[in-house]
């Protein structure tokens, strides 16, 4: 997933402490697509849209004007220097055995009659935000649009509006609409629905993105003058148990479920963690980590979890280590990151959830060439330095199952499973 629309200004995080408390197990449901594994048990398979070319210096400035964070000037001449077409047209195969996991979606139904946009899962931010009939059709560029007037029950909120600032000083905005929305058979009614009437470069040149569904806090929602509930808040109050999980693959699509845990989708035991809930991301403390096959070494790393991030972003000290350990890797300015022959043998990478290992195999840590057709590969690990914030993304989600906890006080669960 390239950092699935790279939004939010914010800067902070609070780390969190190391637990092992397991609330009780869901009951076991089905995971067809789209299919309502019971009254409040649903399961939603991602699809895959929009063939991409992979950038790796466009993914890590995405990530820095996610988080509110001014891209350094060597990282925009990164980005000039190697752009690239990253689109090709129409639809690609469920399972893009030659993607690097950049471009899935969910279908969502806003409406009534329902009206389908295909959506990015996003538990690194809270908004509930599509592309409209209000969006200038100079700003949508293959797009689905959710249309208010051509539903039921859609209800104007009067005077609300939503802006979502990046670091460049670029915006997207809109007005406020609730409606119905239906996710994987789950209808809930009154949902917040930000209708976009202006968007930013980056969001149009995203034809396969209609919007997103934010999965974090609703302390991160940036409706005005009142903050609104998330899809999961809204609909928590339908489902069996209080939680949702990702199950994101490698090179092909994932799977959320909301409501109850899958026990085929993983192995082992699930261990659970505390979570630090300030600002709004689910914010957890690692519990150390190992490169390969070397020694685990014990060390507090506070991180998020975060569906819509493509990399790792970890200390500058443990991606030192980790690239200590590949051949002819250097972090370069002119590729915006940490690079290597793609002829390297890169190592595993493990990281600890308590007195859990979750292990990254090599393969997922390589990103690819950094232009068609060359020698020089861009790392999935990447240095959290200039943002301040470590992320564990897509890179290190797919190494595991993660079940999100929002019960009264969250955690976040992590368990191993069969990996590709």
């Amino acid at each position: 997933m390239v950092t699935y629309i790279d939004f939010l200004l914010i800067a902070s995080l609070v780390g969190a402490g190391v637990g092992t408390a397991v609330p009780p197990r869901a009951r076991i449901g089905t995971t067809d697509l789209n299919h309502n594994a019971g009254a409040g048990k649903v399961s939603i398979k991602q699809v895959a849209r929009g063939k991409k070319i992979f950038n790796g210096a466009l993914s890590v400035k995405e990530t820095y004007l996610k988080f509110g964070i001014p891209v350094p000037e060597y990282l925009e001449q990164a980005v000039q220097n190697f752009a690239v077409d990253r689109r090709d047209t129409g639809s690609v195969s469920a399972n893009p055995i030659d993607e690097y996991d950049d471009a899935y979606v969910s279908p969502v139904s806003i409406g009534t009659p329902p009206q389908t946009l295909d959506l990015d899962f996003d538990t690194g931010s809270s908004d509930f935000w599509v592309f409209s009939s209000e969006t200038p059709s100079t700003q949508v560029s293959g797009q689905s649009i959710y249309t208010p007037s051509k539903s039921s029950t859609a209800k104007s909120l009067s005077g609300y509006t939503w802006s979502i600032s990046y670091g460049d000083g670029s915006s997207s905005s809109g007005d406020v609409y609730t409606d119905t929305v239906t996710i994987g058979g789950l209808t809930v009614a009154s949902q917040a629905v930000e209708a976009a009437k202006k968007v930013s470069s980056s969001f149009t040149s995203e034809s396969a993105i209609d919007g997103l569904v934010g999965l974090g806090f609703d302390s991160l929602n940036t409706v005005k003058p009142t903050a609104q509930k998330t899809f999961f808040s809204t609909a928590k109050a339908q489902l069996d148990e209080p939680l949702f999980t990702a199950d994101l693959k490698y090179k092909a699509p994932g799977t959320y479920n909301f409501g109850y845990i899958d026990e085929a989708a993983y192995t082992g035991t699930i261990t659970y963690v505390p979570v630090t809930t300030n600002p709004g991301y689910w914010t957890f403390t690692s519990s150390g980590y190992a490169v390969g096959t070397s020694s685990f070494v014990s060390t507090s790393t506070s991180g998020i979890a975060d569906t819509g991030t493509t990399l790792l972003y970890l200390p500058a000290t443990i991606v030192r280590a980790y690239y200590a350990q590949v051949t002819g890797s250097s972090n370069s300015n002119t590729y915006g990151g940490y690079v290597f022959p793609c002829s390297a043998t890169l190592p595993s990478f493990t990281f600890g959830v308590s007195g859990a290992r979750i292990i990254i195999p090599a393969k997922y840590i390589n990103y690819g060439a950094v232009t068609t057709g060359s020698s020089t590969c861009f790392g999935g690990l990447q240095s959290s330095a200039g943002i301040g914030i470590n992320i564990f993304g897509d890179v290190a989600l797919k190494a595991a199952f993660v079940v999100f906890n929002g019960a009264s006080t969250p955690t976040l669960g992590w368990a191993n499973k069969t990996l590709a």
